[in-house]
């Protein structure tokens, strides 16, 4: 017994703990305080299910109770067997039509917004945005702006915008789950889903499918400025110089020891398309590096020396040549000066 009460009271501490770590998380990284209609719509399905999930449970919780207590073996009772009620057709009807009824209360819902939220006939009048999964990240191209970005995806607040999703390689699934649900991202076919924000501000995404090793790292942004804001962002990258002049004479060393390196096979500045890495314009900007660490120097420089380090399998590791620290200090430097907008996610929603 006394090996049974220290098991029981380890579970129980393993059940708080999981309880207690269960509420952990990213900012803006959450379906339960929607900032968007998809995700309003998926908090309501989220609460109608919870409220019938556990109305079912109590409901069995209290006849287990009274079936246990009525019906247990009483002293002196020899040989005891409770009143069959095999075949009775009126129970058998009630838990037959009880279940059909909360299953229903349950679809309706469902399959109105599942068709809500695939309605595409507005896509039309709306801004439209062919967004690509990648090992192991993001790419977006707003179709007929000639304006490309990666990792960072900005949107106008309270505006449609519709993402036609492919993959170049795996299955990915794009969620942004303060704003919206889930889709996901295959290799062959395309799928559409249309987000709104309601708020400004800056919306963690993640790929909800396993890609691969650095899935989890797999992270992006949605960035909800405001509809004058978005223009201003939008004719700043339609105007970004694909061939930026560096500030000083170390960011300058860098673009000569970047185009010497062979990076722009990979990667594009400007609205030229880039197969292989990530778009760089505007780099100077974001706040993530590689979507997980803080973009600094530092980072960045660890970044170019051993990407592996970060993001194992991604694509990057061993398709350039070494380079130095002293060298990859220098890259650094010229990518950090490719801002071609003031407005930052760190702008967003802080007028």
């Amino acid at each position: 017994m006394k090996g049974w009460t220290g098991k029981l009271r380890a579970f129980a501490l393993l059940g708080f703990v999981a309880l207690v770590l269960s509420a952990c998380g990213k900012e803006n990284l959450t379906a339960l305080d929607p900032k968007g209609y998809g995700a309003d719509q998926s908090l309501y399905l989220i609460i109608l299910t919870t409220i019938i999930m556990l109305f079912v449970l109590a409901v069995v919780m209290i006849v287990y109770t009274i079936v246990l207590i009525r019906y247990r073996k009483k002293k002196g009772q020899e040989d005891y067997i409770p009143k069959q009620v095999e075949g009775n057709r009126t129970l058998e009807t009630v838990w037959t039509v009880i279940p059909i009824i909360l299953l229903l209360i349950i679809a309706v819902p469902t399959v109105t917004a599942t068709f809500d939220l695939a309605d595409e006939s507005a896509a039309s009048d709306s801004l439209n945005i062919d967004v690509t999964g990648n090992q192991y990240w993001w790419h977006f191209n707003y179709d007929g702006q000639e304006v490309q970005t990666s990792q960072d995806l900005y949107i106008p607040v309270g505006e449609r915008v519709y993402l036609n999703m492919m993959s170049s390689d795996v299955i990915h699934s794009f969620w942004v789950p303060t704003i919206a649900g889930k889709m996901d991202v295959n290799p062959e076919n395309e799928n559409t889903m249309y987000i709104e924000a309601h708020e400004e501000g800056v919306y963690w995404g993640k790929c909800a499918e396993f890609c691969g090793p650095s899935h989890s790292l797999m992270d992006f942004k949605v960035i909800a400025v405001s509809p004058e804001e978005f223009d201003q962002w939008l004719n700043d990258m339609q105007n970004a110089d694909p061939e930026p002049e560096p500030e000083n004479a170390v960011a300058q060393e860098g673009q000569s020891l970047f185009e010497e390196n062979n990076c722009m096979s990979c990667h594009a500045i400007g609205s030229s398309s880039a197969s292989i890495g990530p778009n760089l314009t505007n780099y100077g900007n974001r706040s993530t590096l590689a979507g997980v660490e803080d973009l600094n120097k530092e980072n960045l420089v660890d970044w170019i020396m051993d990407p592996e380090a970060l993001k194992p399998g991604n694509k990057m590791t061993g398709q350039y040549p070494e380079v130095s620290e002293n060298e990859a200090g220098k890259i650094a430097e010229y990518l950090l000066q490719l801002d071609e907008t003031d407005i930052t996610p760190e702008s967003a929603g802080n007028e």
